[in-house]
């Protein structure tokens, strides 16, 4: 105030360029009566949210404030349910945030005041200045010169109406009548998102496991929703891609809700999980919903090794001594504590070791998965399952334009555990193909792949020979 009535004596207007919001009725967090939040897999939610609003016969300037500051302005929706309808007539989405870099801009041109402290006596000193301009640094006007940089405290008339404190609607409406009226906006918004995550306990002997889904949503809108109703909605939704600008996440906290798996229902083609009671989504913040638990659900282990189809187009050398086996667990979506959609996520597993402590054992990210499909995690390498591949001949048998090669392999695969180990062998094939030799039985596991189930003994060693005609 001493600041406003000294611009005042200096014959400066402090009012002269921005307009008054005396004539703007605004609507807070606490005009809400409901709160509904449908968050979709990629930065994507649906906000519906009852208001109430008093509103005056004829044209009105309503300030919706508490909106996500990621609001898409093009899909935001106003109806009235309850009283006679409204008819929308201009609607403004304020994202520009009251900072003071902020303030100092939407005052280029303005007079502000300067007030300097003598650093040896403490007596204070006040100017009026105009703000030429604030590129890389702010530019002054004093009666008498012009200075760089911001020598002093700077004091405002006022903030311009178009710079809030927090994201704001503003929509210009006429009512046919005066009164309280009970409205619902809905919007579409990013900066809200949800994915799954899962936990699996592998048994002791590995053949069974536990499993447990989380989801975890985090909300970097800029703004909480108090007491929202929250459904997830699971499926690749096709949207028209926009960029949205991504603020970084200041201090994330992270809320972990012991709360009762999500109900589900199928829309469109579509999940739709629905949490049975309202929660407080706070910006910034992630949170976790128990989604699903599953115990004793059978899994299989596979050893996998896998060729290459440009192995059999040329002579070869030694390809690779000590080639990697990949280790994979398999399991089915199917009846029993499963059979329900799982959403894409990461599946981390766990086993424990002899003294009961949980080892962290490798994780894969799945897809969408529906009812009765498999889930397939590739673990990692296999330590102590390897590998060693050789052509061992190759021969041209006819020439160009229509080329027909034969070339033979030994793969030599090796395992230093304790218990024998089956590895599946899949050699994927160029062009058309026929096996001549081999001394263990394929299956074809596809029109450009052959399969093998080769036994290795325990601390032993088993080969694999065979000789291949490509066309």
């Amino acid at each position: 105030m001493r600041a406003f009535f000294w611009l005042v004596l200096l014959g400066v207007s402090p009012w002269l360029t921005f307009p008054s919001l005396a004539a703007e009725r605004v609507s807070g967090a606490d005009d809400r009566s409901e709160v509904a939040v449908a968050i979709y897999n990629d930065s994507l939610a649906l906000i519906k949210e009852t208001r109430r609003l008093d509103l005056d016969r004829g044209v009105n300037d309503i300030a919706l404030r508490d909106v996500s500051a990621k609001m898409r302005p093009e899909t935001a929706s106003l109806r009235a349910l309850s009283g006679p309808p409204l008819r929308l007539i201009e609607q403004n989405f304020d994202f520009d945030l009251l900072t003071p870099q902020k303030l100092l801009e939407k005052y280029v041109g303005q007079m502000v005041g300067v007030i300097r402290t003598n650093p040896a006596t403490g007596e204070e000193t006040r100017e009026a200045a105009e703000v030429l301009a604030t590129n890389d640094g702010v530019v002054l006007k004093f009666a008498d010169r012009i200075e760089t940089g911001v020598p002093g405290r700077l004091t405002f008339s006022g903030v311009p109406a178009n710079l809030r404190d927090r994201p704001t609607l503003v929509v210009k409406l006429d009512s046919p009548g005066a009164g309280r009226q009970t409205t619902e906006l809905s919007y579409l918004s990013g900066g809200l998102s949800w994915k799954a995550d899962y936990v699996a306990e592998l048994g002791a002997d590995e053949t069974l496991l536990d499993l447990a889904g989380w989801v975890t949503l985090t909300n970097r809108s800029g703004t909480a929703f108090e007491n929202a109703r929250l459904q997830l909605v699971a499926g690749d939704v096709n949207r028209v891609q926009e960029d949205f600008a991504r603020p970084r996440l200041s201090k994330a906290m992270v809320a972990a809700a012991p709360m009762p798996e999500m109900a589900r229902e199928e829309v469109f083609d579509y999940h739709l999980y629905s949490l049975g009671q309202s929660t407080t989504i706070r910006d910034n913040q992630t949170k976790q919903v128990a989604l699903l638990s599953a115990s004793a659900v059978p899994v299989k282990k596979e050893y996998l090794l896998t060729g290459q189809s440009w192995y059999y187009q040329n002579q070869a050398s030694d390809l690779g001594r000590k080639q990697k086996v990949a280790v994979f667990l398999e399991f089915d979506n199917a009846d029993g504590d499963l059979g329900k959609p799982l959403p894409k996520g990461i599946v981390r597993v766990y086993k424990k070791d002899s003294k009961g402590n949980a080892i962290f054992i490798g994780e894969d990210a799945i897809d969408h998965t529906a009812k009765n499909d498999k889930v397939r995690l590739r673990m990692g390498n296999a330590f102590d399952v390897t590998a060693n591949r050789k052509q061992t001949d190759y021969r041209l048998v006819t020439g160009r334009p229509n080329p027909v090669i034969e070339t033979s392999w030994r793969i030599e695969l090796a395992n230093a555990k304790e218990q024998p180990v089956t590895v599946k062998v899949v050699e994927p094939m160029p062009g058309d193909w026929d096996m001549v030799s081999e001394n263990q039985p394929h299956v074809k596991g596809d029109a450009h792949s052959a399969v093998w189930l080769v036994e290795v003994p325990a601390d032993g060693k088993a080969t694999l020979e065979y000789t291949v005609r490509i066309r």
